[in-house]
């Protein structure tokens, strides 16, 4: 039976999270490491202990921003961005229930939304995701102020090559 750490680093092709020798230096620039339940250093090293309930279901590989600073920092370039990405898409796969409320519909709505639109496009995402959601009205004020200051577009760009959105989204499921 493979290991929780080989399961992981087959999914991501990259650096082996083995290279991590736990500096903290990720953790140390994360921005939302103090409102997570491990930080991104005590995830690996999970991760390395095969203790994979406790990862796949921890609010944690929910709450990554994928900002990538903890790459930058990493010294082994440890992409522990792409690694919540992989862990997130393990827990659906796997069928663990994200302990963020709303979470898991907002992360289908975004990528549904690039699936259909090649990137972005911050008004049709958010209608889809408050359709889910249920939560219709709590940041409407925000929302269309943030238009009223052109913050948000209606029609976002298309990209050229929308053959190579849908390949990349067939080689990734």
């Amino acid at each position: 039976m493979k290991s929780f750490l080989n399961e992981v680093n087959e999914k991501m092709h990259g650096v082996p999270i083995q290279r991590c020798y736990h500096c903290r230096k990720c953790t140390a620039g994360c921005p939302l490491a103090q409102v997570m339940e491990y930080n991104p250093n005590r995830i690996i090293k999970m991760i390395q202990m095969g203790q994979k309930d406790e990862v796949l279901s921890s609010s944690t590989i929910w709450l990554c921003a994928s900002c990538e600073t903890c790459i930058t920092r990493c010294p082994n370039q440890v992409d522990i961005a792409h690694m919540m990405d992989t862990l997130r898409q393990m827990a659906i796969e796997q069928g663990y229930a994200a302990k963020e409320k709303n979470i898991l519909k907002f992360h289908k709505s975004f990528l549904h939304n690039i699936w259909i639109n090649g990137r972005i496009n911050e008004p049709m995402m958010m209608v889809e995701y408050k359709l889910l959601s249920g939560d219709l009205f709590s940041d409407m004020v925000m929302g269309v102020d943030m238009f009223l200051k052109g913050k948000l577009h209606l029609i976002s760009p298309r990209p050229k090559d929308m053959a190579t959105v849908r390949k990349i989204f067939k080689q990734t499921k």
